[in-house]
């Protein structure tokens, strides 16, 4: 199966100036990720999609490709995922003649990544030929059905309860109840996700609606959304090193 790694790294972070370049452990931050994919051995190619020159020419040096520059209007703060992939993988077509088989989404700002992970994600698409994709998943710290909404009114609306009505059947208050009974949940995690490149171009979604849960060490995540998060992440690369 031929596999696209594709890491998607815009140049307008607000909440970290430059965060993808932003140096972490001794490299800039999307360096981590580059190299973790650059360890597969089940990766063909490994791409940066990005709107920066600067971040262009830092992803080349650690040996990614950067065949184009994405369009600014590719790379707002709101901007999802689906365009990106969308644009990359049309201007391979229509350039290179490349379709890969599968793509697998490696999020920058989140740095620590094993390889030997990247590899076991991608070999269980190819055991499953009916997924659509392989998402990277963990236990959430808390359970949702403890959750509520806090915009209908002024009154708590327990967030699940009409998305789950057989946890209220027979009287029965989720949010009252122990967590060892409630319904087992996941939470997708930017860890990695592998997807079928038909599951993008034919169907329009990052995701399609089979999707094998890939579970990874919670501990050792690490997400960058703030300078406190660097710190975090710096201990983890340095304490328990993923390559």
């Amino acid at each position: 199966m031929q596999v696209l790694a594709l890491i998607p790294a815009r140049g307008g972070s607000k909440s970290i100036p430059k965060k993808n370049i932003y140096p972490l452990a001794g490299k800039p931050v999307i360096a981590w990720t580059i190299e973790a994919a650059r360890g597969a051995k089940k990766i063909d190619r490994i791409i940066v999609s990005t709107d920066s020159e600067e971040i262009a020419g830092v992803a080349r040096s650690f040996g990614a490709e950067t065949p184009f520059i994405r369009p600014a209007e590719l790379a707002g703060d709101t901007t999802p995922d689906l365009p990106v992939f969308e644009h990359a993988l049309k201007w391979l077509k229509e350039n290179e003649n490349y379709v890969p088989d599968a793509v697998i989404h490696l999020w920058p700002t989140s740095p620590y990544r094993r390889s030997e992970d990247i590899d076991a994600a991608i070999e269980l698409l190819e055991k499953n030929p009916e997924a659509t994709s392989v998402r990277s998943v963990s236990a959430p710290s808390q359970t949702p059905f403890k959750m509520w909404r806090r915009d209908k009114g002024i009154y708590l609306v327990p967030i699940l309860q009409k998305e789950f009505p057989e946890a209220y059947e027979e009287g029965k208050r989720p949010f009252e109840m122990p967590r060892q009974v409630l319904p087992e949940v996941v939470v997708q995690t930017g860890y990695l996700c592998v997807i079928r490149t038909s599951t993008i171009t034919e169907g329009n979604t990052m995701h399609g609606d089979k999707i094998i849960p890939f579970w990874h060490d919670p501990k050792l995540y690490t997400e960058l959304d703030s300078y406190k998060d660097l710190a975090h992440a710096e201990y983890v690369l340095k304490n328990f090193k993923p390559l």
